[in-house]
């Protein structure tokens, strides 16, 4: 299995073959609905860690690196349903960079 390098920039091309790699054979197996449970209970720990960091009060070093690895989990498993469907996550997200295809909101 091919890793990135510590210091090359983590492409989501990279980081979506690093999560097949690891997890496919178990996550296939486990299939979509189970795999789907796992990414809802990340986003209500996402959820929890977004509110420990809520604005205006100042977030703990430990708050602010939970919401790191909560954002991370819930990416990972996002990451897991495209691998089950076979969606290429860095071919789908060039939509948000190709001009005329999504528009940014205007005020």
């Amino acid at each position: 299995m091919h890793q990135p390098s510590g210091n090359a920039p983590l492409t989501f091309l990279a980081f979506q073959k690093l999560i097949r790699d690891r997890y496919y054979a178990t996550d296939n197996a486990r299939g979509t609905p189970g795999t789907f449970m796992w990414l809802i209970e990340e986003l209500g720990e996402l959820a929890t860690a977004l509110q420990n960091n809520a604005a205006g009060k100042t977030p703990s070093a430990a708050e602010k690196a939970n919401l790191s690895e909560e954002f991370a989990d819930v990416i990972a498993w996002l990451t897991t349903l495209a691998n089950i469907h076979g969606v290429d996550l860095e071919q789908a997200l060039k939509k948000y960079t190709t001009p005329g295809v999504v528009e940014g909101v205007k005020d």
